[in-house]
């Protein structure tokens, strides 16, 4: 049997970092770790063949090879997803979907797809596979029930030409604790953190590390400290030892603002070899946080936890929200003024949209307040709900913040006042021969041809004679800024 895995192409976004990419020469960001651990479970005699559209072309010849296409996505892919499932449908081939994009919205899909394997493949791939070795497959495998994923099998990360991406992911826990209304993880893996085995992720480590990658890796976990316990005991302390044979790889991964709370926890995390994390911020306001059940959030000095993680070693990247119902028109500066005092370089800031799943799509759907399918683009400036807001006035303010805070003039004053604060961490990458020509090239791009070449000037002669270690990270965020700057321009400026 011979298996074609393809993996839906990304549009522009905010996370898909394809402007910045371009200084590295890398295709993509991270490759398909749900295609990948799939791959895994398929049987051994089966050929596969995976196909990322993000860093090359779907060929005939692919098609003419393969007797099944596996796809999977998110729903920022829906289009291209739609457009695969198209031209495999077109070439004779089966196809079989599943990951987060069909299990939320299926029956979009009904006259394209042939076999939905949907919700955790651990459980609804097995009885797929065995009713299709017996001729007598189904159009529809979905389940309630949550898998153990300490049986999941090594990603077959053999398959990825890894030279074209720009970072590897890996998973250690499925599962959220908390339940924000509008967050659908929990609505797709549910509230109790199942996570691996420490050993199962130092396999996975050595995988990646025999196959020769040297860079950094994402836990794609959706709060990685959803089980501190075993944190603390297992996995941490396994990362650390592993660490020690001079591997210098950084991680980066999510988690919730209560990691502040807990210096032990963030001291093991950069011991282990963390220097990045993202964080659900959403909005200073309370009234806000309060309606989105962010309890975690609330009566916090948000700010001070923000650079309590800083100076511990971690870079925080975070999310924001505009267009809940408590919000008035002053939320727009408070968003600016909080990111600008923060230190969050990498902010991402969205409208309030309503996935199906959530408790927010039931209430606002119960309202009549739903409009449409949401993008899955956090930065495109579009909603899928009726807000309390004045619509136009929302999005003016919208287009405000973004304007503002990724304006050349203080998107690097930002990145001033977060390496002020930063302590960088012992575990460092060593510098590649691409992230060097980066630096060359972003001369030319960002301090000769860029608007932003005063700026930029300043701030790596200010990192030079005043943060010398954080040199590689100025230049780095300079960079990102760049990409920033033109999702902000092609979306909503």
């Amino acid at each position: 049997m011979n298996i074609l895995m393809i993996y839906p192409e990304f549009p522009d976004t905010f996370w898909g970092f394809k402007h910045a990419l371009k200084f590295i020469h890398k295709k993509s960001g991270a490759p398909p770790l749900g295609l990948l651990t799939v791959a895994a479970m398929l049987p051994a005699d089966w050929n596969k063949r995976l196909v990322d559209l993000n860093i090359q072309k779907l060929t005939d010849k692919d098609l003419a090879w393969a007797d099944y296409a596996f796809i999977s996505g998110m729903a920022v892919q829906s289009h291209s997803a739609r457009e695969v499932a198209e031209r495999c449908k077109a070439a004779g081939l089966k196809v079989v979907a599943g990951g987060p994009l069909f299990t939320i919205e299926h029956e979009l899909f009904d006259d394209v797809v042939d076999h939905f394997v949907l919700n955790e493949g651990e459980l609804t791939l097995p009885p797929f596979l065995d009713d299709l070795a017996h001729g007598r497959a189904q159009h529809l495998y979905t389940t309630t029930d949550y898998p153990d994923i300490q049986q999941t099998p090594i990603p077959q990360w053999e398959l990825l030409d890894l030279k074209r991406y720009a970072t590897i992911n890996i998973q250690y826990s499925r599962g959220c604790p908390f339940n924000c209304d509008f967050c659908n993880v929990t609505a797709l893996l549910g509230h109790r953190p199942r996570i691996k085995t420490a050993a199962q992720i130092m396999a996975e480590l050595d995988g990646i590390y025999q196959l020769g990658w040297r860079s950094n890796i994402f836990f794609v976990d959706d709060n990685l400290i959803g089980n501190k316990r075993s944190l603390k005991t297992e996995l941490l302390p396994a990362l650390i030892e592993w660490q020690k044979a001079n591997r210098g790889i950084a991680f980066n991964t999510e988690a919730s603002i209560n990691l502040a709370d807990d210096e032990e926890l963030m001291e093991m995390m950069v011991a282990a070899g963390f220097n990045t994390v993202f964080i659900g911020i959403e909005t200073p306001d309370e009234d806000s946080l309060a309606e989105c059940n962010k309890k975690q959030n609330l009566k916090r000095n948000l700010v001070e936890d923000v650079k309590r993680l800083q100076r511990a070693g971690l870079q925080v990247q975070a999310g924001f929200i505009v267009g809940f119902d408590s919000d008035t028109p002053s939320i727009f500066q408070r968003q600016i003024d909080f990111i600008q005092k923060s230190g969050i370089v990498t902010a991402m800031v969205g409208l309030l949209q309503a996935p199906p799943g959530t408790k927010l799509y039931e209430r606002l759907k119960g309202e009549g307040r739903l409009l449409n399918r949401i993008s899955g683009d956090n930065v495109d400036g579009t909603t899928n709900i009726i807000p309390r807001m004045n619509l136009d006035l929302l999005r003016e303010g919208y287009r405000n913040i973004l304007q503002q805070i990724y304006s050349p003039k203080q998107y690097y004053e930002r990145v001033k006042t977060f390496l002020r604060e930063y302590k960088p961490p012992k575990i460092r990458n060593s510098l590649s021969f691409q992230e060097i020509m980066a630096f060359f090239r972003s001369i030319v791009r960002l301090g000769i041809i860029g608007r932003e070449r005063l700026q930029y000037w300043n701030l790596l002669f200010w990192a030079l004679f005043r943060r010398p270690r954080l040199f590689p990270e100025a230049v780095t965020l300079a960079i990102y800024g760049y990409h920033f700057r033109i999702i902000c321009e092609q979306h909503v400026v």
